[in-house]
C-alpha cells in the first residue's frame, strides 16, 4: 500500500539551455536544454529524491523506524537514503556489495556522515545482496526494530511516481521537446519518464546495472499510464556499458571532458557521463537530429565521482602546468 510523498527535495528543478555543449555535439544552439535534477536539494542532491519521497512517505505512514536499502559501495541511492532518514529522524542501515577499506571517499564518506550504518555483504550477486537485505531486516526485527526495506535504487512502481512528476515538470517548462535523455540504471527514472511523457519520447542509456533493464522500466511504467508499455517498445542503448557498471570507457571520459569544458557541467562516471556518451552516440547516428528540443536529464552522482580511482586520476591528469 502507497501512502502519500513527504517532501524531501526542492522542485521543481530548473531546465537550462546548453548551447555551446550542443554544438560541441552537433546540434543547434537552442537544441540542448539540461534538466537539473542534481539540484534536488537533500544529501548532495540527485534523481533518487524524488523517489524517495514516495518511498520514505510511505515507510512513515507504516510506521518504520529505520530504512534499509541495497546497493554498490558508492551507490546515490544509498547515500540519499542516508540523508532522508536524517532528515526525517529515522535510523538507516546500508547493505553494501563488497568489503570494508576498499573505498573510504565519495558516497561512503557521506554515508558516514548522515549517521548510516553500513553492513557488507561480500562478493554478492544481485539476489545475494537482495537476500543480505532481507537477513538485515530480519535481525532488526529480533531487536524490536521496525525496518522499511526500501528497493534497489528506489525503483519501482512507487518510486517511479516521483519521475511522473519530473516528466510533468518538463511538460510545462519545454513543450516542444522531442527527446529526453537519461541514464538506465535500476530503472525508476527511465518508467516514471515514460508514463508521463510516452516512451517515444524518452531514450535510456544503459549503465550495465541489471541484465534486462528495459524490461523493468516496462513492469513499473505500465500501471502508471494508460498507455500500453513493452520492453520492446521502448527507446533503449546498450552501446555505453562497456566493461561492466563500474569500468570507466573511453567513450565516457570525452563525455565527462567535453561536459566540463563547454558547461561547466560536472557529470560522473556511472551514469550521467554514460548518458551524456549515448546522446553523443544517437546525435551521429541520427537518432537525435538537429532543430529538435533534446532534454539531458542530470541525475546527479558528483560524489560519486570522488570514490572512482580511475576518474579522480583521469580529470587530476587533464590540468595542464601553467608555464606563463
Amino acid at each position: 500500500m502507497s501512502h502519500s510523498p513527504v517532501p524531501l527535495g526542492t522542485f521543481p528543478t530548473p531546465v537550462e539551455p546548453a548551447p555551446r555543449l550542443a554544438a560541441a555535439l552537433g546540434l543547434g544552439p537552442e537544441d540542448l536544454w539540461i534538466k537539473r535534477d542534481d539540484l534536488t536539494g537533500l544529501g548532495g542532491g540527485g534523481n533518487k529524491i524524488r523517489k524517495l519521497e514516495w518511498t520514505v512517505g510511505t515507510a512513515l505512514a507504516e510506521g518504520a523506524d529505520t530504512l534499509v536499502t541495497t546497493g554498490a559501495p558508492q551507490s546515490n541511492h544509498a547515500r540519499l537514503t542516508a540523508a532522508a532518514a536524517a532528515r526525517v529522524g529515522l535510523d538507516a542501515v546500508l547493505v553494501l556489495r563488497g568489503s570494508p577499506g576498499v573505498s573510504r571517499s565519495g558516497n561512503l564518506a557521506l554515508d558516514g556522515l548522515f549517521g548510516a550504518r553500513l553492513a557488507w555483504a561480500g562478493d554478492v550477486d544481485r539476489a545475494g545482496l537482495d537476500a543480505a537485505a532481507a537477513e538485515v531486516c530480519a535481525r532488526l526485527r529480533a531487536r524490536g526494530a521496525r525496518p522499511a526495506l526500501i528497493p534497489f535504487g528506489g525503483s519501482g512502481v512507487l518510486g517511479a511516481r516521483g519521475y511522473v512528476r519530473c516528466g510533468e515538470e518538463l511538460d510545462e517548462q519545454l513543450p516542444e521537446l522531442r527527446t529526453v535523455v537519461v541514464a538506465l540504471g535500476s530503472g525508476g527514472t527511465m518508467a516514471g519518464l515514460v508514463a508521463a511523457l510516452g516512451a517515444g519520447s524518452v531514450l535510456g542509456v544503459d549503465v550495465g546495472a541489471l541484465a534486462d533493464p528495459a524490461t523493468a522500466v516496462a513492469e513499473f511504467a505500465a500501471p502508471l499510464t494508460t498507455d500500453q508499455v513493452t520492453a520492446e517498445g521502448l527507446r533503449v542503448r546498450r552501446d555505453q556499458v562497456g566493461a561492466g557498471y563500474a569500468a570507466l570507457t573511453g567513450p565516457v571520459t570525452q563525455a565527462l571532458r567535453l561536459a566540463a569544458r563547454t558547461e561547466g557541467l560536472v557529470l560522473d562516471p556511472i551514469y550521467t557521463g554514460r548518458a551524456l556518451a549515448g546522446l553523443q552516440a544517437a546525435v551521429r547516428d541520427g537518432e537525435v537530429r538537429p532543430g529538435e528540443k533534446t532534454v539531458f536529464v542530470h541525475t546527479g552522482g558528483l560524489p560519486g565521482l570522488f570514490g572512482h580511482p580511475d576518474t579522480v586520476a583521469f580529470a587530476e591528469e587533464g590540468a595542464a602546468v601553467f608555464e606563463g
